[in-house]
């Protein structure tokens, strides 16, 4: 009886890991974004990062899509919006930040959220089946 209800929950865990992941459409995912360098210069770092958005759906995403990824301090101050152009099944893109930040502020001080932020169409289910990996935040 032990032995069943294992399988069982394991089998629905894998299920439902599967039915998230997998959407039928345009998904565009916030994969990963993170510090690329620093630059100190008059008491001040300069920081780079990268991020990258990936199209992990199994449609392209139609030519009018107008998206960005949104840049927030944390608790919720908006930084800036980096345009991101419409994107084919499996295609990727890259854009960068420039932060700067105080060369006395300590490590682990500052978090970004990045935020992926569809305007048009109004609609996001053809533009983006599955928000749940829309947003990545990142500590320095």
């Amino acid at each position: 009886m032990l032995r069943t209800s294992i399988f069982a929950a394991l089998g629905f865990v894998l299920c439902a890991g599967t039915a998230a992941a997998a959407c039928s459409g345009a998904d565009p995912a916030l994969q990963s974004v993170a510090v690329k360098s620093v630059v100190q210069a008059n008491g001040t770092n300069r920081y780079t990062l990268v991020g990258t958005v990936t199209n992990v759906g199994s449609a392209a995403q139609a030519s009018s899509v107008l998206q960005f990824v949104d840049i927030y301090q944390t608790p919720g101050q908006k930084l800036d919006a980096k345009g991101i152009p419409p994107l084919r099944a499996g295609e990727s893109y890259t854009f960068s930040y420039l932060m700067l930040r105080s060369a006395e502020a300590g490590n682990g001080t500052t978090t970004l959220r990045f935020h992926l932020d569809l305007r048009q169409p109004s609609s996001g289910s053809d533009a983006d089946c599955n928000t749940a990996n829309d947003s990545f935040s990142v500590t320095f």
